[in-house]
């Protein structure tokens, strides 16, 4: 009797990715004043290979990661915004967010204080809309916005509109426009380097498979995002 083996890839646990477009080599954590606090979706949570929130973890050494959809009583989040000389912020746009794009240093400085701590919702727009109407204690924080002027490199994802980044990429903005602000000083010039590598890595297989593990392709330009969705319940809503 033959027994047919399964061949299983071998993964890295760090980067939750296959040992063979590992991106740990590229991960240099920054140091920032700033505490991040991604709120994962579940569904977010099970993307492993190409989600962006667990590598924006591993980017940042003052972050944590914390799953679910109603934050609202969870004891964590609520540890977070109780805390005494901490203000604590939601990365989310709108009409009544603080732009840190327009914002001048004094004016960055003065809102965020000494000690911030800033709330990133990580997941789809529809996920992201949902987790915030359901978590009430979340709903009365002061917003922080950015205005974006780059195009998404996550040309492996359909995204909703040209100005929607990913996670990574969101964090990556803040944290230059903080530098620029003063409330930082932090350095981000390889930040994106371990997004571009796995990006890089899923394009290699797509255009060809056999050539997934060469390490010369994961060098190549990566072009940005021309295309998005359509659909309108997809698009982006600026309350």
């Amino acid at each position: 009797m033959q027994v047919e083996i399964k061949k299983t890839k071998i993964q890295c646990y760090k980067c939750m990715r296959p040992s063979s477009t590992c991106i740990c080599q590229f991960i240099s954590p920054a140091q920032t004043k700033t505490r991040f606090i991604i709120l994962m979706h579940p569904m977010e949570y099970k993307k492993e290979k190409n989600g962006t929130g667990h590598m924006t973890r591993l980017q940042l050494e003052n972050s944590e990661i914390i799953v679910g959809v109603d934050f609202t009583d969870n004891d964590r989040v609520n540890e977070i915004l109780n805390q005494e000389n901490a203000a604590s912020f939601l990365l989310y746009p709108g009409k009544c967010s603080f732009n840190l794009s327009v914002r001048k240093g004094a004016e960055i400085n003065s809102f965020m204080g000494e000690n911030p701590h800033i709330f990133i919702l990580d997941g789809t727009w529809p996920c992201a809309r949902k987790m915030l109407k359901l978590s009430t204690n979340l709903q009365d924080l002061k917003r922080v916005s950015f205005d974006n002027e780059i195009k998404s490199k996550f040309i492996i994802k359909q995204q909703p509109e040209p100005l929607c980044l990913s996670t990574i990429e969101s964090v990556y903005t803040v944290l230059n426009l903080l530098n620029e602000g003063g409330v930082e000083n932090c350095e981000t010039k390889d930040f994106l380097m371990p997004f571009e590598k796995m990006i890089a890595y899923q394009l290699a297989y797509m255009l060809n498979a056999n050539n997934s593990n060469d390490p010369t392709i994961v060098n190549k330009e990566i072009l940005p995002k021309t295309s998005y969705r359509k659909r309108q319940e997809r698009n982006i809503i600026l309350e």
